[in-house]
């Protein structure tokens, strides 16, 4: 017993003392010796210089602060009926962007993003609103909002003119692209008096080109200048992707300032009638056999401004088709579709009197036409 006990304590102190060793040699170890490199200092984090941005930077930056509060955007919904329980709900439909027209809570956007939808949220600075469609124009692919319960303050975006527009000025768009709200992009003006076809197949003329990136949840969205002033409506890009390749289209701003305020007032645009029947099947075979361009009228109206202008329609004679007059210009722009001639129509009002050039049996002639009231 006390033999193991005496054999316990050495082993204990033996234990110990290659402990002691152990320890030293690891300090000796970790700890810098005779001729050691010493070890280097942390360094330390240089302070951040202040911010410097340029004049140009600075004014991008007040021009999107200042027309943001103006820009909205909008998710439509649909009408759908659960076949199983026969219960008519509201579904999700789209999503695009808009801005406030007027401080009466009047928001403009393209028509085909709110096409068939039944009721809207307009999400602006200031919240969101339920919101209804009041006015659309297909052939110019517009359309206004009017929100339900505005506030008593309203920012109404600037308005500009885009009949002085110049290729290479600058340009911002702002909008929605992707459902990301308030997105900035910038560019030039690219190109100016582009031709894009409407919803309806109507011809929309002095569209603007821009290289601004326009993406889907763009369109409805403002096309501003370097002033923050409204020139466009973003509309439509050029894309084999769908996405921005550079080339989007603006409605000018002259064409939504002469539309907007009858959508408003009157709920639709009242397009002056010429008072002749077109087939744009028939033009376009009639046409290409005599080898001019234009648009062939197969009827004029009784009583109407084409008929007390001597204009002539198509005929059938002894079994032979007698082609009528061909529309090729209105006064100087010249038209080559149906669409094309409906889209200038739309650039007037009843009882103004336009100057028509028609090819007749071989010779071109001047008529001048007092546009009407479609419902005259």
């Amino acid at each position: 017993m006390r033999r193991s006990r005496v054999f316990f304590l050495g082993s204990l102190l033996v234990g110990v003392g290659l402990g002691l060793l152990v320890s030293g040699g690891m300090q000796r170890a970790l700890s810098p010796g005779e001729g050691s490199a010493p070890v280097a200092p942390v360094p330390s984090v240089p302070a951040p210089l202040p911010r410097q941005l340029d004049p140009d930077e600075q004014r991008t930056i007040d021009l999107f602060r200042a027309a943001s509060r103006s820009v909205a955007f909008i998710t439509t919904r649909v009408q759908q009926i659960d076949l199983w329980t026969r219960r008519v709900f509201e579904a999700p439909a789209g999503t695009g962007s808009g801005f406030l027209w007027d401080d009466r809570g009047h928001v403009v956007t393209n028509y085909h993003v709110v096409r068939g939808a039944t009721s809207a949220r307009v999400s602006l600075a200031e919240g969101e609103f339920e919101a209804q469609v009041i006015g659309s124009a297909e052939d110019q692919d517009l359309a206004v909002l009017l929100l339900q319960d505005p506030p008593r303050r309203l920012a109404p975006i600037r308005i500009g003119t885009s009949a002085d527009l110049e290729v290479g000025q600058k340009v911002y768009a702002i909008g929605n692209p992707f459902g990301l709200d308030h997105t900035l992009t910038t560019g030039i003006v690219s190109a100016l008096g582009r031709t894009i076809d409407s919803v309806s197949g109507t011809t929309i003329f002095d569209v603007i080109q821009t290289d601004a990136a326009i993406n889907p949840g763009n369109s409805g969205g403002p096309l501003l200048d370097s002033s923050g002033r409204l020139i466009g409506v973003n509309t439509a890009i050029y894309s084999p992707s769908g996405a921005s390749a550079g080339i989007g289209f603006a409605v000018p701003v002259d064409t939504v300032r002469r539309i907007v305020p009858e959508l408003v007032e009157y709920g639709r645009v009242v397009r002056p009638a010429l008072g002749v029947g077109l087939d744009d099947r028939l033009s376009g075979y009639v046409t290409k056999r005599l080898g001019v361009e234009g648009v062939l009228i197969r009827d004029v109206y009784p009583n109407s401004g084409a008929a007390q202008a001597g204009l002539e329609g198509t005929q059938v004679r002894r079994g032979r088709v007698v082609p009528g007059d061909v529309v090729q210009a209105i006064d100087g722009k010249e038209v080559t579709s149906m669409g094309d001639l409906l889209g200038r129509l739309g650039g007037y009002r009843p009882g103004d009197v336009v100057t028509l050039k028609v090819w007749r049996e071989g010779a071109a002639r001047d008529v001048k036409v007092r546009l009407q009231n479609p419902s005259e």
